[in-house]
């Protein structure tokens, strides 16, 4: 029998619950909890950069998802969550019985409330928080608390409530730059050294 990638990392390794299943080619690593029931399909990547990824029971996390948590934000998924096929998740909050749709994105800090629907690539922001029963069209971006959900192409109405959410500071600790400075080098710097540490992962 094939089995799935689990890595150690920082000290921490995945634990997968007997009732659970996780293709051949998924790869968990590090503080990566799978409950009871859970399905993690191929080419999947959980991984736990400093702060744990935790899937409630039954939750189902579909191809090549990606689920990160972080050091300031835990990524947990309530019971009976769907994660679509090539969704990305980074430190957040879920409560139970959520529909994330193919192609999603759900930043830092968000928290989405329980039996609501991220639909086909659509955007729920950082620090968003959406109250149980919400909606997010395709394609359309969620920001903020109080929440908006707003079309994609209202990008001013979704800049104004996004520069207030601070995305370069509290994701990479950065002050934004004046008009034509770039946050990449300090991006690249921080980011870069925080991933540096899988260096020393391991098979577990």
């Amino acid at each position: 029998m094939i089995a799935f990638m689990l890595l150690e990392h920082e000290g921490c390794s995945p634990t997968v619950h007997p009732t659970a299943y996780v293709a051949p080619n998924a790869t968990l690593c590090g503080d990566v909890r799978v409950g009871p029931d859970c399905r993690v399909l191929f080419g999947a990547v959980l991984t736990a950069e400093g702060g744990p990824v935790e899937l409630g029971e039954g939750t189902i996390v579909m191809e090549n998802a990606v689920l990160r948590g972080t050091r300031r934000d835990p990524l947990r998924l309530g019971r009976q969550v769907l994660v679509g096929p090539a969704s990305y998740l980074t430190g957040c909050q879920v409560e139970d019985e959520v529909f994330l749709a193919t192609g999603c994105r759900v930043f830092n800090g968000a928290r989405i409330g329980t039996r609501s629907e991220v639909r086909i690539n659509a955007v729920v922001h950082l620090r968003t928080v959406l109250p149980a029963d919400s909606l997010v069209p395709i394609g359309w971006v969620a920001v903020g608390d109080p929440l908006r959900v707003l079309p994609a192409a209202d990008h001013e109405a979704i800049w104004a409530a996004q520069k207030e959410l601070d995305f370069p500071g509290y994701v990479f600790g950065l002050e934004r730059p004046a008009d034509g400075g770039s946050l990449m080098p300090g991006i690249s710097d921080r980011f870069g050294r925080a991933l540096g540490r899988h260096r020393d992962d391991c098979e577990s």
